[in-house]
């Protein structure tokens, strides 16, 4: 039995209608191949995931030397050389004072344990979240993610989250421009949080480039603005940099584009090029809320992947970050030229490798370009390019590939894309 007809009998596949047709066999730098040999350009990366590139030497070199020495012993119950040195590493290039890190294994896991500490910390229990926004798909998750696509067939949900408005500056609710911007998606924070909560909110959650919501970057002085209503309220700021961190915007850190920081941070996806790993950093004072018996991961803290992490971090501040922020802007630019003369792409957005080029149906009324869009993804495929798709209505291009994609491959991906809106505007 192959392996599609192995996932079709025994794999639960709740992400998608259907997976790819691809049977991923073996990764090398910005490369995927199948396992017939077909070679595809990753720009999607696993979900931002492999940010070093598949296949990096120096990252395996470490995972495989810790393997020959220790793969597992709890590392919440007995003292790990990687993980005390990765959580170092941590407070050392993490914004701001931000110290003390808890490892899980996914995204969600962080997320929901950012919470408990906030609630411990705090001693409240509600939460301020944003429209569009995804944080995971466990139960708490859930309840903060703002994209209703997303939600489907899961509710109830926890109570205790209220919802404020997208700061989506190509779909502006109050109908400004980035030129004539008076912040009032900022400022509905202050008024979501006394009109629509009982006063109790421990925290605000938000990416600081919101990946699934359709590659959404808020105007530069959002999170400022933001910061000043949450101090004032004594509300903590949670950022979700699980899929914005390590690299992925041209910064290390994608809050770091705003010159704010955080209370807690979470991390996940690239922190380790694709072995499993997870974290959440706070402020020592916060983090030192927890009490005894709190909380608690088996498999958090894998000595296998916080080697793989260090690692990881190493190879990506040796320029690798910097000239990502390089490749973006200028794959970026190209696609805002090409937009000119291109009636389907509505908005060009990100910030480094996270780029999002938005897909409309008319110009006149902005409608969603969804079928341009699945049709553009699957083109792409068809034609040797990984990309994503994303959005509340599955109307924007992701282009997230690892950060070592060189200028050539960039320039396969850019002609391709191309080709596949040339080609559904000619159907």
């Amino acid at each position: 039995m192959g392996v599609q007809e192995q996932y079709r009998d025994y794999v639960m596949t709740g992400f998608v209608k259907r997976v790819e047709p691809v049977v991923a066999d073996h990764g090398d730098g910005a490369y995927l191949y199948d396992a017939d040999g077909t070679e595809y350009i990753d720009c999607f990366a696993g979900i931002s995931v492999t940010n070093a590139g598949h296949h990096n030497q120096q990252i395996l070199d470490a995972a495989i030397a810790q393997a020959n020495k220790l793969v597992h012993a709890c590392s919440y119950v007995y003292h790990v050389e990687s993980v005390g040195a990765l959580a170092e590493k941590l407070a050392e290039i993490t914004p701001g004072t931000l110290q003390k890190s808890f490892f899980g294994n996914g995204g969600a896991e962080a997320i929901e344990g950012a919470f408990r500490l906030a609630k411990r910390y705090s001693g409240k229990r509600e939460f301020l979240a944003v429209e569009s926004s995804f944080h995971g798909r466990s139960f708490a998750t859930l309840s903060v993610t703002g994209n209703s696509g997303r939600k489907k067939g899961g509710g109830p949900y926890m109570p205790g989250v209220a919802f404020v408005p997208t700061p989506y500056c190509y779909r502006c609710f109050a109908e400004t421009t980035p030129d004539k911007c008076d912040m009032l998606c900022a400022r509905r924070v202050a008024e979501v949080a006394r009109l629509h909560t009982s006063a109790d909110v421990c925290a605000f959650i938000a990416e600081p480039v919101m990946g699934e919501g359709g590659i959404i970057v808020p105007p530069d002085d959002y999170f400022k603005r933001v910061k000043e209503i949450l101090d004032e309220m004594d509300i903590l700021f949670i950022a979700d940099e699980v899929q914005s961190g390590f690299g992925r915007t041209g910064k290390m850190f994608a809050i770091e584009h705003y010159g704010v920081v955080p209370d807690i941070m979470t991390l996940a996806k690239g922190i380790a090029d694709g072995w499993p790993l997870s974290a959440f950093i706070a402020k020592p004072e916060i983090a030192d809320a927890f009490q005894i018996g709190d909380h608690l991961s088996t498999f958090g803290g894998n000595p296998v992947s916080c080697a793989a992490a260090l690692a990881n971090i190493d190879f990506l501040m040796d320029g690798v970050v910097d000239d990502a922020a390089r490749k973006g802007d200028a794959l970026m630019a190209r696609f805002r030229e090409l937009q000119k003369t291109q009636p389907l792409i509505g908005d060009v957005r990100g910030k480094g490798l996270m780029v999002g080029v938005e897909l409309i149906a008319d110009p006149a009324t902005k409608a969603y370009g969804t079928a341009a869009a699945g049709f553009v993804r699957q083109y792409c495929l068809d034609h040797g390019v990984l990309i994503g798709v994303g959005g509340n209505f599955g109307s924007v291009l992701r282009i997230q590939p690892p950060l070592v994609i060189d200028d050539a491959q960039l320039d396969s991906v850019f002609a391709t894309v191309v080709d596949g809106l040339e080609a559904f505007a000619k159907q």
